[in-house]
């Protein structure tokens, strides 16, 4: 009886380790199967994947990617990382692909796919304070986008529209000439600037000024947050797991913040023109936006917080990039006395003595104009352009696939050794026997981008520029302060989706005697 009891005890230990031989060996025969099966799969239902051709990329760290190559200032990073590995570059935010367009050619072949790329990138912050991107900056291509864009081009950027605020902008230019008369000898002309930008855009769009009330200096200090916000690469948008750094940073604080307060003035701001009596004018950009809102107006439908995200990008985009303008061309003037002086004998020998300056002069103001488009070419005030891609395209024979971010540095583009003589040098001459131009139609020069996206405020925008120039230039002599020389003039930039001067421009105004 025991020997037996000994014998079924040894066969069912054998047994049992034969089971589990067994079961160590189907595991193995199953991983080794699915290796195979995975392996076929990719090269007989996959094949494009092996094959795919992709941009040059700089080495990138595991989980973050080339986030840490970024830097400060993110347009000078990516021109100099360009420099190394190419026009077309790719880099991975994350897991997120980007690709870095740096040439005229590059940039060229991106717009034979305009329709392809004329997405915005999904970004938790700009959906945030666009109001689920319902503004026209950020609002992905389609029906909605269209509308919007027609609303911006036909009620406030048509080029009769713009005519039509030819005397409140001549009337702003002549305040700021009186302020500049009054105030002390330096002049901080960044924040002129910046309230002559504000008012001239809140009086077309609103009809009256804000930035002198205590409301509108908050809601413009909001707006400059929330661009500065834009700029703070959340690692969190990129590696999602990792979104809890954005408790402990504050951003999301801030973010919440920017919201609140902007949307609490935005209120306010639609509340005043609501409740405006039949007898006051409603002609301005908001109460049309109004008028659609309340009788869907030829088709076209819009929501309170779609007019509340066009209203920011009035301010954001109207505001920034003009004063941004204005003081980088200001800035390469004094820097270059000799450049200077060729501009303003231009404007006063066209002028003489008037005081006021009509658009047909300006016509006849050739090195003005070649002056606004080199500062174009060589401090574009958005250098960095974003886009999606909608779908998988070919560019220069590099597969990018569906979902990469397509950033344009126009930057590198306007500084292009292959395009421009002496790039690194402010050159206003290089324009003056040229037809190239910044409305789209030459890639070597696309501060406004270009194709379907293309900035729509261009005529406004160079409306204002050239007659605020062309005032101060006329009416006033400009020096440093304390004898400075223009090489020794600070030009450290602002990180910022818009790049403005990190410290004021100060300089002294001497008005001319008539």
């Amino acid at each position: 009886m025991e020997k037996k009891q000994v014998r079924n005890s040894k066969t069912y230990y054998s047994i049992q380790k034969m089971d589990e031989f067994m079961m160590q060996y189907a595991f193995l025969f199953s991983l080794i199967t699915l290796f195979f099966a995975w392996f076929l799969s990719k090269k007989l239902f996959m094949p494009n994947i092996a094959k795919k051709n992709l941009p040059p990329s700089p080495p990138k760290l595991p989980i973050i990617g080339n986030l840490h190559q970024l830097g400060s200032l993110p347009h000078r990073s990516l021109r100099f990382l360009a420099q190394k590995h190419g026009p077309l570059m790719l880099l991975h935010f994350g897991s997120t692909p980007v690709l870095v367009v740096s040439s005229a050619d590059a940039a060229r072949e991106c717009k034979t796919h305009d329709l392809d790329l004329a997405y915005r990138p999904k970004v938790e912050i700009l959906e945030q304070i666009s109001y689920n991107m319902k503004s026209l900056i950020s609002s992905p291509y389609g029906e909605y986008w269209r509308q919007a864009r027609s609303i911006f081009v036909h009620q406030l950027l048509s080029k009769r529209k713009v005519q039509s605020f030819n005397v409140l902008i001549k009337e702003e230019i002549s305040l700021l000439m009186n302020k500049l008369k009054e105030s002390s000898p330096v002049i901080n002309l960044s924040l002129m600037f910046t309230s002559l930008s504000n008012d001239v855009i809140c009086r077309s769009a609103f009809g009256r000024k804000y930035i002198d009330t205590e409301a509108g200096k908050k809601f413009v200090r909001v707006m400059s947050e929330g661009q500065e916000l834009l700029t703070n690469f959340s690692i969190g948008e990129f590696v999602p797991w990792l979104s809890w750094i954005n408790i402990l940073n504050g951003l999301n604080y801030r973010t919440d913040m920017v919201l609140k307060q902007g949307d609490k003035f935005l209120d306010e701001l639609i509340q005043e023109h609501l409740s405006k009596t039949s007898h006051e004018s409603k002609e301005n950009f908001l109460d049309i936006l109004l008028n659609i809102y309340n009788d869907n107006i030829a088709g076209v439908s819009i929501d309170m917080d779609g007019i509340k995200a066009l209203i920011k990008d009035v301010f954001g985009a109207g505001t920034e990039t003009t004063s941004a303008f204005l003081e980088w061309t200001m800035t390469e003037l004094l820097r270059h006395p000799t450049i200077m002086k060729k501009l303003q004998s231009e404007v006063r020998e066209i002028l003489h003595d008037k005081q006021d300056i009509t658009f047909d002069d300006l016509e006849r103001m050739h090195y003005l104009k070649a002056v606004i488009k080199e500062t174009f070419r060589y401090q574009p005030p958005v250098p960095l352009i974003p886009r999606e891609a909608g779908r998988d395209v070919k560019i220069m024979g590099y597969d990018i696939a569906a979902g990469t971010i397509v950033m344009i540095n126009a930057l590198a583009i306007g500084r292009d050794p292959l395009f421009w003589d002496e790039p690194e040098n402010f050159k206003p001459e290089r324009f003056l026997n040229s037809s190239i131009d910044f409305k789209g139609f030459h890639f070597q020069h696309i501060p406004f981008g270009s194709g379907r996206r293309i900035c729509p405020g261009i005529g406004f925008a160079t409306a204002l520029i050239e007659l605020v120039l062309a005032n101060i230039l006329h009416k006033f002599d400009w020096e440093l302060p304390g004898g400075a020389k223009g090489e020794d003039l600070d030009t450290t930039e602002l990180r910022g989706l818009t790049v403005c001067r990190k410290n004021p421009l100060l300089a002294v105004a001497i008005p001319r005697d008539f």
